[in-house]
């Protein structure tokens, strides 16, 4: 169980730490938030499929189309990168949880 525990933890570490990086790669015009806010949207409805949206990706998605409406897409665009780390983090907190039960299972 705690293998498990901690492999998951780890990986959930390294995705956010890598979303962390991304807003000093962002440099955006209103295209790259575009591609950027579809792709953290899609990422965010696969993530309702699995029945385990994370609040925090919401909240992430309203400050990039905040940003993005007011013309700051350098922001815009990092928001919208960190929203889909966040949507591919809660993906596999989910696919993950579906093979950890199995551990925890009384035989």
């Amino acid at each position: 169980m705690n293998t498990i525990r901690k492999s998951w933890k780890l990986s959930l570490v390294l995705v956010l730490l890598a979303a962390s990086a991304i807003p000093a790669l962002a440099a955006g015009s209103e295209a790259d938030f575009k591609a950027a806010y579809a792709a953290a949207e899609a990422a965010n409805k696969e993530a309702a499929a699995l029945r385990n949206q994370w609040t925090t990706t919401a909240a992430t998605l309203a400050a990039a189309k905040k940003a993005a409406d007011a013309g700051d897409f350098d922001q815009a665009v990092a928001s919208s990168r960190e929203a889909e780390a966040l949507a591919r983090a809660s993906i596999f907190q989910a696919t993950s949880e579906k093979q950890a039960w199995k551990a925890l299972e009384i035989r």
